[in-house]
């Protein structure tokens, strides 16, 4: 789960991490307000979208840049009137861009420099892993690829937590010293705290900044939740937006689907993560393009399945289904039965192909050939893909 750059501050900053002032407008109604609790002069207005690269976005109607510099509460006032209700399209939403629906007002900032500090799993080692660099304000990637040696990285056993000597060896890395070095300590910490403490898979901070008088402070953030953890902090989930997430995704949610929309056209139904990454893998080998990732689990009943063909189906793209079977706990027999009732009350009229394995598998290729569905079976991964690829040719 993801949050807004408003709501990722708020966040910090009950964890001790020093953020400029800011307020969020969720209507044209509430911006003066909001504008009310900053000082007066200039003001950085800011589209909220689950979306990088928003300072560089441009609106569907021409308008540049999500985030803007105002010289005054009046001119932060007009910008906001422009961006609100537009939709803003950036290198990660997409041509389609997201509508903006929140809007941030901020106090500027003198920067003296920028930096790039990072929380993240590192899924080789295991372990928390934090990531920083003297190069901030810049794509990540952009630094990693031309000057590799700028980026440090300090590994963190879960254990025993973060330790002092480990904040105070990366802040002298990054430069800082004095009231520099003190006030970038607490704030690593207090970065780790939020990781940690709210089970999050990521804090992005870019760019960290320095500014006079020793301060150091998140000037944007960007914080992303493990879904699996949710249920330990419904603090977090409350903040949940719905309007920024793809409708699809979070019908599925509901149903304890795990499903990812792509841009292809062959929807595949698999049981197990594993199953499905070789399900779309073996559809893209044979020349198709795989529409979605969707697990319904290891023990789907049939009220998913027929909830998953729904989902499948909402996708204007989608031209053809696969569904991909290994029943180890899951029965086949139910699966089959799933998908014979969403068949018959979806009207299905794309081509299908269910391919079963495993627990009671006579039973569920039965319900299948006593149907009278227009359905193909098969006796393999790759017959199941060759199939589906050749029928949505």
């Amino acid at each position: 789960m993801n949050i807004h750059e408003y709501q990722a501050k708020a966040l910090l900053e009950k964890f001790g991490v020093a953020v400029p002032k800011g307020a969020p407008a969720k209507s044209p109604a509430e911006f003066e307000s909001a504008l009310a609790q900053l000082p007066d002069g200039p003001i950085m207005v800011k589209a909220q979208i689950h979306a990088g690269g928003r300072g560089k976005g441009t609106f569907v109607d021409g308008f540049k840049g999500g985030v803007k510099f105002a010289q005054s509460k009046a001119e932060a006032l007009e910008i906001a009137k422009r961006m609100f209700g537009n939709t803003l399209v950036t290198l990660q939403t997409g041509p389609a861009g997201r509508k903006v629906q929140t809007i941030y007002f901020a106090a500027p900032c003198d920067i003296e420099k920028e930096y790039y500090l990072a929380i993240l799993l590192d899924r080789v080692t295991s372990r928390p892993v934090i990531v920083a660099s003297t190069e901030g304000g810049v794509e990540i990637e952009t630094v990693a690829h031309n000057t590799p040696e700028k980026i440090f990285k300090i590994y963190v056993d879960p254990a025993v937590g973060l330790q002092g000597y480990q904040v105070r060896q990366l802040a002298f890395k990054l430069g800082f010293t004095g009231d520099y070095f003190k006030n970038a300590i607490k704030l690593i910490a207090g970065l780790y705290r939020t990781w940690w403490e709210s089970d999050a898979t990521m804090v992005e901070i870019n760019p960290l900044i320095s500014a006079p008088g020793g301060r150091v402070l998140a000037l944007d953030a960007k914080v992303a939740f493990d879904d699996s953890a949710l249920y330990r902090h419904p603090e977090i989930v409350a903040l949940r937006d719905l309007n920024e997430e793809d409708p699809k995704e979070t019908e599925a949610s509901k149903f304890d689907l795990n499903y990812i929309a792509l841009d292809g056209n062959i929807a595949c139904l698999v049981n197990g993560a594993g199953l499905a990454m070789s399900t779309m893998d073996i559809i893209k080998h044979f020349g198709g393009n795989p529409a979605n990732f969707l697990d319904v689990g290891g023990g789907a009943s049939k009220e998913q399945v027929q909830a998953a063909f729904k989902i499948i189906l909402s996708d204007p793209k989608v031209k053809g289904i696969l569904v991909n079977i290994f029943g180890g706990i899951m029965d086949c027999n139910t699966i089959a039965q799933g998908v014979v009732a969403a068949a018959r009350e979806t009207s299905l009229n794309i081509p299908l192909v269910v391919r079963l394995e495993g627990n009671n598998v006579v039973a569920g290729k039965k319900a299948l050939a006593e149907s009278g569905l227009k359905l193909e079976t098969a006796d393999s991964m790759a017959d199941a893909a060759q199939k589906i690829v050749r029928l949505v040719a």
